[in-house]
């Protein structure tokens, strides 16, 4: 978001699956008109709170799951990483290609993982990621932002 701020730059964004927020700050921080983070861990909700008042920016953290719902106050979906587990890679794609067909623009991160699909995804930027041993088979991972279709 900060390296191509033009994409939501006066738009109303949705953060889903915000974990700490981070997309959802770097959205308000690059002009975004409102910015949700929506989320369904309590302590996360808690985490996008602190973190945008921490960096000055207003950041509505929402504790709900979303999925299969229409979004009809917001322009552009964030999304990150969420292909890691087949049903939840499923369930939120369909989604989201329906969304898209709705007319918003989704834009979605993903780092490799083995449930993204394999159509219907148009690549915008690519970003080398460090990573740790710890969670990852690697040191880096070579992350993708992708703008979803119908």
């Amino acid at each position: 978001m900060l390296d191509h701020p033009e994409l939501v730059r006066g738009a109303r964004v949705l953060d889903f699956a915000a974990g700490s927020g981070l997309i959802a700050i770097a959205a308000a921080k690059a002009g975004a008109a409102s910015v949700q983070a929506v989320e369904i861990d309590a302590y996360a909700i808690a985490a996008i709170a602190l973190n945008a008042r921490l960096n000055g920016v207003a950041v509505t953290a929402v504790e709900r799951d979303v999925v299969g719902q229409p979004l009809t106050d917001i322009d552009v979906v964030l999304v990150g990483d969420v292909c890691y587990e087949k049903p939840m890679a499923e369930r939120v794609m369909a989604w989201l290609r329906a969304l898209a067909g709705d007319g918003l623009v989704i834009l979605m991160g993903d780092p490799g993982r083995t449930y993204l699909p394999k159509d219907g995804l148009v690549p915008l930027a690519t970003y080398r990621v460090p990573t740790t041993l710890e969670l990852e088979d690697r040191t880096h991972r070579d992350s993708v932002v992708w703008r979803v279709e119908a």
